[in-house]
Formats: structure tokens, C-alpha cells, sequence
């Protein structure tokens, strides 16, 4: 039989739940984490930022796949790692081309990236569509025809969804 949380689980479930995936999975996960990156130390990190996020998501339900939702949760804190290396190795290089009189503080540079990272996790919420459109009007600045066409959309479909994630970006900032 399986168990379902009330409308919102009580601290002492939450807990209990959690404690129980955690038990039962993490050595597996951290496992798992260590044969794709190759270090104990950050297969460690990434498993409890993982459960980190298990904690903080307050689900409803307990989990019927515990396995495959740890999994999705660690891929993206994956896909986030790289993002932010990727980000911080561009920012490195558009710095070099500064002259060293100009060049940003160290503490600085951590708000730029930290900045960047909150774009990119506000952009990824958008669905595909709606993130593709916003990127080619605020990066490429291309104009609501050019990206119908390479889109195959009306301007009138592209000028919604554009309206949409802008709406979005508007609501996580400011609430």
C-alpha cells in the first residue's frame, strides 16, 4: 500500500521521508556520481547538494521512482556545474582582453558570475519555444519577422511567447 503525504507534509514526515530515501539510496547515488566524475570528494558534494534538494522540494507525495528522481536532480546539478564553468571560463577570457587598469575585483567578478548563473536558471525555466525567442530577440536582437521565420511562426505568435517570458522573467525577479 502506497502512502501519500497530507496537502503539505508536516516537518516531522518531511523529515522522516527524506531520512528514509537518504538511507536507501545515497551510497548508491554517490556511487553512480564517482563513475561519471571520477572523484570521490565532488561525487560527495554534488549526492548531498542532491538531497539538499530533495529537502527543499517538500513533495507532496513520497517518491515512486526514488532512484530516477535523484538521478534527474544530480544530472542537472550537473548540467549546472558545467554551465557554471563554461560561464566563469568565458568571463575569464573577456576579462583578459581588459587592460589590467580596468580589470574588475575579485569580489566583483563572483557577482558578475553569481548574476549570470540567476540568468540562466531564470532563462531555463522558459519553455523551449519561448526561451529560443527571447534569447534571439534580447542576445541576437533580431526582430519579432526575422525570428518567425527562422522559427516558422507568425510575428504575432512570436510577439505572445516573447510577451510570455518576459512576463516570467518579470514575476521570479520581482514576485
Amino acid at each position: 500500500m502506497t502512502s501519500s503525504f497530507p496537502t503539505a507534509p508536516s516537518d516531522d514526515a518531511h523529515a522522516a521521508a527524506v531520512q528514509a530515501v537518504y538511507r536507501s539510496h545515497h551510497s548508491w547515488l554517490r556511487s553512480l556520481l564517482q563513475r561519471k566524475l571520477g572523484n570521490a570528494s565532488d561525487a560527495a558534494d554534488l549526492a548531498h547538494d542532491t538531497f539538499e534538494r530533495l529537502i527543499r522540494a517538500r513533495l507532496d507525495t513520497p517518491l515512486a521512482e526514488p532512484r530516477a528522481y535523484l538521478r534527474t536532480v544530480a544530472q542537472r546539478l550537473l548540467i549546472g556545474r558545467a554551465r557554471r564553468a563554461a560561464l566563469e571560463s568565458a568571463y575569464a577570457e573577456s576579462l583578459a582582453l581588459l587592460p589590467q587598469a580596468v580589470a574588475p575585483s575579485v569580489e566583483s567578478r563572483a557577482l558578475v558570475i553569481e548574476a549570470l548563473e540567476q540568468i540562466c536558471e531564470l532563462i531555463d525555466r522558459l519553455p523551449m519555444t519561448s526561451r529560443r525567442i527571447f534569447l534571439m530577440a534580447q542576445v541576437e536582437g533580431l526582430s519579432y519577422a526575422e525570428i518567425g521565420v527562422r522559427l516558422g511562426l507568425s510575428i504575432n505568435a512570436v510577439q505572445k511567447s516573447l510577451a510570455r517570458a518576459l512576463v516570467h522573467c518579470y514575476e521570479v525577479v520581482y514576485g
